[in-house]
Parts: structure tokens; sequence; C-alpha cells
């Protein structure tokens, strides 16, 4: 329980105020400051500067399961007042209203104590005390009550975003009422939690409102839905006075948690920018752009100008945050190395001259590539012919590409599920033969709104994949984790399909067991990544060190003369050309200003109701990211699934993922073809 000493005054609550202008430290402001403090100056500023994360809030929340997860905790909280909906102003006065009764549930109330504004997603008021409820879109077991703190008692780095959350959240309540006790917790999906009826997750539906808000609709609720709790409180107060008394973390030194607050919100408020520090956390900065005058200003380059006194053509060259996987940047900029071009050897950290035994070019050796060739302004792509060749030369025809596509549902579709279990609710497969012939092989698609998929998907891609003993290919260890999932599911489950010891056998015949699995195995047709070859065998500098499929696509077509004849004609899709299931006289090959275009961007848009610049943060993401095209494809399954829409927009969307997985496989193949030319 945690007490927030504060001034006794007539009115205790002393959240309402007058004039109020906006420019107040809300939970999402703080947390943005806590990654950079700078950053509070440029956010909020859409039309000044460039906001690469600046993601339409109703389509994040929905493809997280935010929308579903709260309305479910809600109905473990009957009887509430929803506020959430009103204006802040209102808000604030609405929820002073209410707490005026001895006992209430509000959902969503508001809270203001200086420049500091907090929305509680659930608060309980009972027997003189107030409990916090912050709902979040992620999963938990009791198992894991002690991975808050580390072994040395500091705060776990995963979790620090949530307790800072509601730590301020909490202080602020706190400091606003202060004649009350507060009780904190998190709500979380239990992970051992099972379903206790089929159906939940259609029982809440979701319609779009203006403002990236939702109305969610929970239709015919029964006991017997609420019997198991999904979600679980789970009480931080411990963790949350830590952080208010500066224990387990350095993060709000010198100034102390409280001081960090005011400092925070009286910078905001007078739109002061914090100056800043500049780091390897710059990589990771939204508000970065390389458009030119007349564009949106990039808050990076004004952040390194004010540090380093840099002009305009400093950014010309990459920055040391562009070099691939390194891990030194902080060092490296506080030794004044800013561009890739000033790294040199000794600044990679190699050891034996960076071998790490295995054949291509090694983590360390892949950077100083990317190193030289800036340096040498070499924009030809670097390919290990020898060792592609002796890998090419074991593999088996026909060569069989696939690609998944997966969501998580917070909210399971049947009886004995968990929350949050993996569905794989999609895929695509090309086939090239030994002769170069390539086709669209087949492709699987099961978005029906409640329909469990897994094993349907796992069938159809047995069907696909038996006939022959081929080299099957993937992009990245994904695929492999997925078949993971589902390998544990059918294990797991209380009434399995019939035809489970086939599927489970599959599974291990094009498949490898992750670590941590109680069962190994290792398939005799495990899937070949092709992202790891990309690493070790290929690097291109239009690629700018990234590695996901979206960017080394483009590069491929740009630099491969045999890619360009073969698909600038309307082959794909054609009759007499290649077999496709989704496109019918395609041309792949674009050019503007003497460049390829990049084939993503021929495809139609997924969404008709999404602005391109927020589809373009939809399709960004590394390969490392379980979410391809960086959350296109789960936001579309998510609005499949729970959206309210019309048949037409429904088809809308379906026939877009279908192309948008089909150009996966599609890329894959083209990567493939690009190296054979070279080793032949």
């Amino acid at each position: 329980m945690l007490c927030f000493p504060h001034s006794r005054v007539e009115k205790p609550i002393l959240y309402v105020r007058k004039n109020m202008t906006g420019r107040y430290l809300t939970k999402s402001r703080f947390l943005l400051a806590m990654e950079c403090p700078t950053k509070l100056f440029y956010t909020g500023k859409p039309n000044e500067y460039a906001d690469q994360s600046s993601e339409d809030p109703f389509l994040a929340a929905l493809a997280e399961g935010g929308f579903q997860v709260g309305a479910l905790a809600r109905s473990y909280f009957p009887g509430g007042h929803m506020i959430g909906q009103l204006d802040d102003q209102v808000a604030l006065a609405e929820t002073a209203r209410l707490l005026q009764q001895e006992n209430v549930v509000l959902y969503e109330p508001a809270f203001l104590y200086e420049n500091l504004f907090v929305r509680v997603d659930i608060l309980v008021k009972e027997d003189g005390c107030l409990r916090l409820y912050e709902v979040k879109s992620k999963s938990w077991s009791p198992a894991e009550e002690k991975s808050f703190v580390g072994k040395r008692g500091t705060l776990a780095a995963a979790w620090k975003p949530y307790l800072y959350d509601v730590a301020f959240q909490a202080c602020v309540v706190g400091k606003a009422m202060p004649e009350f006790s507060t009780e904190v917790f998190l709500m979380l999906a239990d992970k051992t939690a099972r379903c206790p009826t089929d159906g939940l997750n259609r029982k809440f539906r979701i319609r779009r409102l203006s403002g990236g808000k939702a109305e969610v609709l929970a239709v015919d609720l029964t006991p017997d839905d609420l019997s198991v709790r999904l979600l679980t409180p789970v009480p931080v107060d411990t963790y949350v006075s830590m952080i208010v008394n500066g224990e387990g973390t350095k993060d709000f030194d010198p100034l102390g948690f409280w001081g960090t607050l005011r400092y925070f919100a009286e910078c905001y408020a007078e739109d002061r920018k914090i100056p800043p520090e500049p780091g390897g956390k710059c990589g990771k900065c939204q508000f970065r752009s390389s458009e030119e005058n007349g564009q949106k200003k990039s808050g990076l380059k004004e952040c390194w100008k004010e540090a380093f006194g840099w002009r305009d053509e400093d950014f010309g060259q990459p920055l040391v945050l562009d070099l691939w996987d390194y891990r030194k940047k902080d060092k490296a900029i506080s030794a004044g190395k800013l561009k890739v071009d000033d790294l040199e050897e000794q600044d990679l950290g190699m050891r034996d001259n960076g071998d790490d035994g295995r054949p291509g070019l090694s983590r360390t050796r892949r950077q100083l590539l990317q190193i030289d060739k800036t340096k040498a302004n070499d924009d030809k792509p670097f390919i290990d012919r020898d060792n592609l060749k002796r890998e090419m030369g074991a593999w088996c025809f026909p060569l069989h590409f696939i690609d998944f596509e997966t969501a998580m549902a917070p909210i399971p579709f049947t009886a004995g599920r968990h929350p949050y279990e993996m569905i794989a609710f999609q895929y695509s497969h090309h086939v090239v033969e030994e002769n170069g012939g390539v086709r669209h092989a087949g492709q699987f698609l099961l978005a029906d709104p409640g329909v469990f998929p897994n094993y349907e998907f796992l069938r159809a891609l047995k069907t696909e994949l038996e006939k022959d003993q081929g080299s099957v290919f993937r992009y990245s260890h994904y695929e492999n984790t997925v078949l993971n999932v589902i390998h544990r599911q059918l294990r797991e489950d209380e009434s399995p399909p019939e035809d489970s010891e086939k599927l489970l056998a599959f599974i291990e015949s094009i498949s490898h067991s992750s670590s941590g699995n109680e069962y190994s195995w290792q398939g005799s047709r495990d899937m070949i990544d092709l992202l790891d070859m990309v690493k070790r065998y290929y690097y291109h500098p239009l690629t700018m060190g990234a590695n996901s499929i979206k960017y080394v696509l483009p590069a491929v077509l740009e630099s491969s003369a045999f890619l360009q004849r073969k698909y600038a004609g309307e082959v794909y899709g054609a009759e007499g050309g290649i077999f496709s299931w989704n496109f019918k006289d395609k041309r792949w090959i674009e050019k503007e200003n003497d460049r390829v275009k990049d084939p993503y961007l021929l495809l139609p848009k997924m969404f008709a109701d999404i602005a391109p610049e927020e589809m373009e943060h939809l399709m960004s993401g590394e390969e490392e990211n379980v979410i391809r095209h960086g959350g296109a494809a789960m936001t579309a399954y998510a609005r499949l699934q729970y959206e309210e829409m019309q048949d037409f927009e429904r088809q809308a969307i379906v026939d877009a993922l279908l192309q948008y997985c089909e150009l996966d496989t599609l890329a894959m193949v083209m990567l493939y073809e690009a190296w054979r030319e070279e080793v032949s």
C-alpha cells in the first residue's frame, strides 16, 4: 500500500484547473522522455518534425489486442463508469464528481496534479483505498513473480517501462488524492490460464471512432465466460516504492523520481528543449528523417548539429548508427567517431582476425566490409561465390520457398487455449524446378473470425511439401519458431486431432527443435535460412546494413541484369509465363530516377482508410521482428477478426494479404535466381 503525503488543503481534489493548455506531462510523454529527454521537444509536432512512430493509435491497439484486453479487464470489474471517451477537462470534472461516492469503479478516470496528467485504466475506490489497475497487452505467469528484479537487486530492463508507467500513475494519483492510500496492480494475461468457453473472443467487437479511439462492444458475456480469469492482477506496490525511493535503478539520478517528473513536466509545459546527449540510442530515434528542404525537420539532425556543431552536409555520409549490429556505438560516439568511415578495424573489437570458425563472413568481418565499402564509396555487392556455390550444390530440387504470417490473440478462440497463443493464419509457397521453372505453387489464408487456424494451416502445408524431398527455404528463424509452437500445441491439446501424430512427424521433418523445447529433433529436410546465408555470403551497400527481405530485394533487383531482363515484361501471372494465384500480367521492374522501384511499393494499398505514411510505418521493420513488414499482416488479421466492416472491405484486405505474402516468397525466389546466375 502506498501513501503520498501532501499538504492538506480545503478541497483536496485539486485536479480541475481553469485555462488548461494541455501542455502537461502524460505517462506516454514521460516514457518517451525516459528514452531520451530531448524527445519531449519534438513530440506532438506532427506538422513540423518527422515522426516515424506516429502510428494510427487505433491500429496499434488493435494489432496488440489492447482494445479486447481492456474490455475483458473491465468485465472483471462490472458496474463501472466509463470516462475515457470524454474530453480531458470534462473527464477531470466527471472523475472528481464520481469520486465523491463512498465506493465506485471508474474506467479511464483522469487526474491532474501540477503539470502531470494521467488516465488510469481501471480505478476502484473502496473502503478508503484507491486501487489502480494498469491493463497491459502482455502475458505473464505466476512463476515469473520474481522476474521484476534481477539478481543484483536492480529492476529488470524488460519490465522497466511497465513499472515506470504505473509508478508515474501512482505518483500523480497519490499526490492528487492524498487523503487516500493507494494500491497498484499490473493487469496481465495469465499464460497458465485456459479459456473457459468457445467463441469468447467473438464477444468483443470493435467499432472505429474518430481520433484513433474505438468503441468496444462486449456482447452476451455469461458467467461461464468469466469463470476463469484470463487476466490477473499482479501487485507491484513494492516495485513502485523502489522507483519512488530511488532503489533498483539509477535512471532518475541525480534529481530522484519526483524531481525528474517535475523537470520533464516543466520543460514540456514551457516547450523548452532539454540539451541532447547523443549516443547509440539515437539509432532508434523516431524523429529521424532524410528528407531534404521543404519536408518535415529531423529531430536527430537538430540534436547532432547542436551537440557536435554539424552542418547539413555532414549528414551526407552514413552515420555510425547505420553500421549493422554494431554494439559499441556509445563508445565510438564518445570518442568522436560519428560516421561509418571514421571507424577502423580496432573499433570493432575483432578477435582472431574476426574468424568465428564458420564459412563466410563473421559479424565483425561483415561490419568491416560495410566500413571499407563506405570509405571506398563502393556500391557494388559483395558475393562469396565459392561458399554460395558449395551450399547451393547440396540443395535438392524442386526448391520450396515458404513464408508464414502469424498473430497472437489476447482472448483465445476456443476453450482450453491460453491467452496470446500463436496463430498461424497464412503462408505462401513458391517452387523452383531444376530447369529454372518458377511457379507460385500454393497459398493458405484462414482469417474467419473466431476460427483457430493452426492445424488446417499445417495440414495444407504438409500436403504441398510432402510430394517430394526438395529443399525447403525460409527467411529468418521465425518459421522454425512457429512450427515449434504448433508442435507444442499439438502435444498439449486435451483433444488432439486424429492426425496429430502425422502432423508432429511432418513438423519434425522440416524443422529443428528450439532451445528450451523438452523434445529434441533435427529434420532431414530442415528448412534452410536464406537470411543466414545473406549475412554470411552477401552484402549489398544499398541496404545500408539492413538484412530484411524488404531491403534486400530492391538492392538485388538494382544490381542483377538477369532479374531486370526476366521481370521487366508482363511475364508474372501471364498465360504461358510464371503461374501466380494472385497476379495477372504483372511487371515487377519499374524504374524511377533510373533506379528500380521497390516492388512492395507496386502493390495495392492493404488498407483503403490508411494514409500512405502510416502504411510505410506498418511496412517498416528489421528481419528480427516477428511481425513481417512491421505489423501490416498482423494488423490486417486483427481487423478481419474484430472490426465491424462491410463484405467488400473484408475482401479487399484478404486480397491484399494474399498479394503481399506471395511477394515475400517471390522475393526469396528472385534472390536465389540472382545468386544462381552469379555462381554458375
